[in-house]
């Protein structure tokens, strides 16, 4: 069966888990959504817990000169949302308000910020590392809304959305034995979601015609897995978890190194909590009081 994006998201607002706001994949959230979101935070957070990792909560902004160094404005510049703001005089001011009142572009009286919105949650973490990391290296719990430019209206694909994230950081055995076992707990936390969720290689979104050579070396390489479930589609499931070896890119960009002097390797899990919610509406109903036993009880509804 097929949901069209259109009507599923039409649904969810009928139910008033979703307000609409004019802006596609920009959408507010009820009471009932985001109880629901929390649970589920709390959820990801105790299962990581295990691990004993360093809990850091960053706002959802990097700034300019970190974001530029992480590399990613290379690969996808068709998803960054740089901020700008208001740095004139009255004189300015008085000639962005006559814009506006003739409805012309006023942008120009906004010049870049030196801030940039978080496109992943990580981001922030790998300049807070820098240096030389302990011998068995470092594990960081992060969690922050994020920003993608793609609006589209598939609720699935928000353009500022939740990630957590739990990111290991080390020698380079140290972080794959670590996603192995991330990947097992990933799968556990989709069953115990009674979500029909599986897992499959993957590749991020890069630009241009180079990025096709990145994404394909990515796949060979087994990079990036990620999880899917069904949202709006069951015969084109969406990822709701995605588990990537990052190798020494991160370590290279920000000088994180390990003992003896080389670059530390880096991964992450990362959970996307509004498409998880989405999943769980979109298998179980919109009325959460009859949720299978099973997921009440992993969410202690």
């Amino acid at each position: 069966m097929t949901i069209a994006a259109t009507s599923f998201v039409e649904e969810l607002q009928r139910h008033r888990l979703l307000a609409e706001t004019g802006e596609p994949g920009i959408y507010g959230r009820s009471a009932e959504f985001e109880d629901t979101l929390l649970r589920l935070d709390g959820l990801i957070a105790s299962i990581g817990a295990v691990d004993k990792p360093e809990v850091l909560r960053f706002p959802p902004l990097i700034p300019r000169a970190q974001f530029e160094t992480s590399g990613y404005l290379k690969s996808f510049p068709q998803l960054v949302g740089a901020v700008h703001a208001f740095a004139g005089d009255g004189r300015a001011h008085r000639a962005v308000l006559q814009a506006v009142e003739e409805r012309r572009d006023w942008s120009a009286g906004f010049p870049p910020a030196d801030v940039v919105l978080t496109p992943a949650a990580c981001y922030p973490v790998y300049p807070a590392v820098s240096g030389t990391v302990p011998t068995e290296g470092r594990l960081v719990d992060v969690m922050s809304y994020c920003y993608r430019h793609e609006p589209s209206d598939d609720p699935a694909r928000m353009q500022m959305f939740r990630m957590h994230e739990h990111v290991r950081i080390g020698a380079p055995d140290t972080v794959t034995r670590w996603r192995e076992a991330w990947l097992r707990r990933a799968h556990d936390l989709m069953s115990r979601l009674a979500l029909d969720a599986r897992s499959e290689l993957a590749s991020d979104p890069f630009f241009g015609r180079g990025g096709k050579l990145l994404a394909i070396n990515q796949r060979d390489q087994g990079l990036k897995v990620e999880i899917v479930a069904p949202i709006a589609s069951d015969d084109a499931p969406t990822a709701v978890a995605s588990l990537n070896y990052h190798q020494d890119h991160f370590g290279e960009a920000f000088g994180i190194r390990l003992a003896d002097g080389s670059p530390a390797h880096t991964g992450c899990v990362g959970f996307g909590l509004e498409r998880i919610v989405l999943a769980l509406y979109r298998a179980h109903g919109f009325d959460r009081s009859k949720w299978p036993s099973s997921v009440s009880g992993a969410l202690q509804l």
